[in-house]
């Protein structure tokens, strides 16, 4: 029996990969430190939203609470004063920790939620991030609005900041793979069927809201992963770098890369960093909103600018940039048939 034959998907992947490993090489300290190694942690967190959107039909709010809760848990175990539990524990053990407590916190609330569908889940995800924020900013004990600072990674990565793009880079690879993995999977399968029709699914004898749970469960252990990433590479953390702010920036991230495809979640991670960064440094660019001081306004200027370019990405291609690349090859190669909706290939894009 033959193997199937490495698609151009699977190509482009592959050297995309052997491009973020040789980057160091060529590309400056900046670029890879504060661009490529922020894009790597949202993109892995990003994933995990695109993976249920994709897989599983649930848009989840929450995956940024996760995401935060995780950097939490190390900051309590790790850090040896400031505010939070301060137990100046070993930072591979608060690893340890900040997995378990994540994993243990998406299988709950999964639980809570996995008997919603559509909106009704939306709403719910998004509760839970409200509710996460309040909870940290008000009880003292495990931080307050005013955050926890000082957190130290392993010394394997605090001398040697490129380290932990590399761990950036290694786990986002095996994400991606795990994710499209387990979307051939028999439970991955039955995961889209929930998604497609779960009244059905029922009907065949499948638990769906055992399948959305481990979904959900699973989701969160990998946004987790990319919160003790975060929290390495920040240092420090506050209730309102989990708000409902950062939350919707995440979903913006996978709506610009394209929400029906995996590697639109680090697309769009990486032109969501690089224009907070890089739009700022254009002409004019300071204006947008009033000429009252920069510091004020600079957040509100940078959601006018991402808004803007979340409208002309949506108005080009409602499948994103990468559905948007998709269209444009198809277009230099004479066409693949009739055209399909941007569901149709977004679905299909899973199963691929």
């Amino acid at each position: 029996m033959s193997r199937p034959r490495p698609s151009i998907r699977d190509a482009v992947v592959v050297l995309t990969l052997a491009l973020l490993v040789l980057l160091p090489l060529f590309g400056s300290d900046f670029f890879i430190d504060f661009v490529m190694t922020r894009t790597m942690m949202l993109g892995l967190a990003a994933s995990t939203l695109v993976f249920l959107a994709a897989y599983g039909g649930m848009v989840s709010l929450a995956q940024w609470l996760l995401f935060g809760m995780a950097g939490f848990a190390v900051g309590n175990v790790v850090a040896e004063s400031g505010r939070g539990l301060r137990l100046g524990w070993n930072p591979w053990l608060g690893v340890v920790i900040a997995l378990v407590v994540v994993t243990l916190a998406s299988l709950l609330l999964g639980a809570l939620s996995s008997r919603t569908t559509g909106i009704y889940f939306l709403m719910l995800t998004l509760t839970y991030a409200v509710i996460g924020f309040f909870f940290f900013g008000q009880v003292t004990t495990f931080s307050g609005f005013g955050g926890m600072t000082g957190i130290d990674p392993p010394g394997l990565f605090s001398s040697a900041p490129k380290r932990l793009y590399y761990a950036g880079v290694v786990l986002s690879a095996l994400a991606y793979v795990a994710f499209r993995a387990i979307g051939r999977t028999p439970f991955g399968l039955a995961l889209q069927g929930v998604r497609d029709d779960p009244i059905r699914m029922a009907s065949l004898g499948f638990n769906v809201p055992v399948h959305r749970i481990l979904a959900f469960t699973l989701a969160g252990f990998v946004a987790g992963v990319a919160g003790i990433l975060n929290i390495w590479w920040n240092g420090q953390i506050d209730p309102t770098s989990i708000s409902i702010g950062p939350t919707l920036d995440l979903l913006i991230i996978a709506v610009i890369g394209g929400i029906g495809y995996l590697e639109g979640a680090w697309l769009g991670a990486f032109v969501f960093v690089s224009a907070n960064i890089y739009l700022r440094d254009i002409p004019l660019i300071d204006r947008i909103g009033g000429v009252i001081e920069e510091r004020v306004l600079a957040g509100e200027r940078f959601n006018t600018v991402i808004g803007i370019l979340l409208l002309v990405i949506m108005l080009a291609s409602p499948e994103g940039l990468t559905g948007l690349l998709l269209r444009i090859r198809d277009a230099v190669g004479g066409g693949r048939g009739p055209q399909r909706s941007s569901t149709t290939a977004a679905l299909d894009a899973t199963r691929s």
